[in-house]
């Protein structure tokens, strides 16, 4: 959640300079009118009292209506949306773009972010875009360059790897970077947890219309759990070691969630995830019921331990004090 205040900050008023002129006052557009981007909304108008919600924009009516009313109880005279600037169907996205805002909130279902970010950036717009920023390869290429002709641009892109923007992950991590731990020799990353939502299908809904309510239950809209929640733990984890793994040993399946209400995702998942210089990643994620609940990370290293946060152990130890 501190993805939408990080990116709010990074051109915060007074100071702002959004398309090249000085302002009090920050436009944001909403695309995607879910839990996540009415989440980012508040979070943005948390972040500086010159930001209001300008523009928004849903596939679906009812979504836009229920954010739009939760909007109007919590951020009050922040939420400036006439009727005018509400947007409804596969190309409210192009009509949110299109209006005098500073930057444009992305929370669709995942697939559709390349697609949305590379207007948004061709459109000059400073962009908070939630994770997972795609589902595919494909779509990865076209993320990496429309965040290169952003950089290009001058223009500010912030994703929603959260960990990234928490103050005791980045004190702790610079740490990490800076030897407190030794080497990194191993690292372990966990989300496990039980079911989340889902929507039982309406008789008077189209096949696409049920899959895209319950996006994360497909792999084309979510790219299965591990990318749609799992990347946070194993982005930290990437995060100690400055790289990617460059292969993996996995297993997973559908225990429980065997119903096809459940789409085509698994409900668990193990992998062993190898760096370049053969450092192991162990990662393991669930959303089964009843089970034990674990969602943490932890970096091994040759003088130390640490939690990826609030402390380190060892010969150098250390604890968060913020």
């Amino acid at each position: 959640m501190a993805g939408a205040a990080a990116a709010t900050a990074a051109f915060a008023a007074p100071n702002i300079i959004a398309g090249g002129l000085k302002q009090d006052r920050i436009k944001v557009g909403m695309v995607g009118c879910g839990g996540r981007g009415t989440g980012a909304a508040v979070n943005s108008t948390q972040a500086d009292e010159g930001v209001v919600i300008w523009a928004m924009g849903d596939l679906f009516q009812d979504r836009l209506d229920g954010s739009r009313n939760y909007l109007s109880g919590q951020i009050k005279e922040r939420l400036q949306v006439p009727k005018e600037r509400q947007f409804v169907g596969f190309d409210a996205y192009k009509h949110v773009i299109a209006q005098d805002v500073d930057y444009v909130i992305l929370a669709t279902p995942p697939a559709f972010r390349p697609m949305m970010l590379e207007a948004a950036v061709d459109a000059g717009k400073n962009v908070f875009f939630e994770k997972p920023v795609a589902t595919d390869a494909f779509g990865i290429r076209k993320v990496i360059g429309a965040a290169n002709k952003a950089k290009d641009m001058g223009l500010s892109l912030v994703t929603g790897t959260q960990r990234r923007h928490d103050k005791a992950y980045m004190e702790c991590m610079d740490r990490i970077h800076n030897g407190q731990i030794g080497d990194v020799v191993a690292t372990y990353a966990y989300w496990n947890q039980g079911g989340l939502w889902m929507h039982p299908r309406q008789k008077e809904w189209s096949d696409l219309e049920w899959e895209i309510r319950n996006w994360l239950y497909f792999t084309w809209l979510s790219g299965d759990h591990i990318v749609e929640q799992h990347v946070h733990n194993l982005d930290v984890s990437n995060w100690s070691k400055n790289g990617h793994p460059v292969k993996c040993t996995s297993l997973g399946g559908r225990q429980v969630r065997t119903d096809p209400a459940y789409g085509q995702i698994f409900d668990h998942f193990a992998t062993e995830y190898e760096y370049e210089d053969g450092t192991k990643l162990l990662s393991m994620c669930r959303q089964i019921d009843n089970c034990a609940s674990r969602v943490s990370e932890y970096i091994v290293g040759t003088k130390g331990k640490s939690n990826a946060n609030t402390s380190i152990t060892g010969e150098n130890p250390w604890r968060w004090d913020g």
